[in-house]
């Protein structure tokens, strides 16, 4: 997050947007509940309107190859 935010935009963001895809839990709080870092940075970067080539880092690929 802290690639693509700044660490402390990145930190408001965790602490303060909701997310419609977890109830409306913070990303902090999907943390805690025990929701897959993954899953909670593609409903961030989704709220955020972040390109989908930069959900995997700035100049990285996916793992498997494949876009999302």
């Amino acid at each position: 997050m802290a690639d693509e935010f700044g660490s402390e935009y990145a930190a408001v963001l965790l602490r303060d947007l909701v997310l419609t895809e977890f109830g409306d839990l913070t990303g902090q709080l999907a943390l805690e509940a025990g929701i897959e870092p993954k899953e909670i940075w593609q409903a961030i970067c989704k709220a955020q309107n972040v390109p989908k080539e930069r959900w995997h880092g700035l100049n990285k690929k996916p793992r498997n190859g494949h876009a999302e």
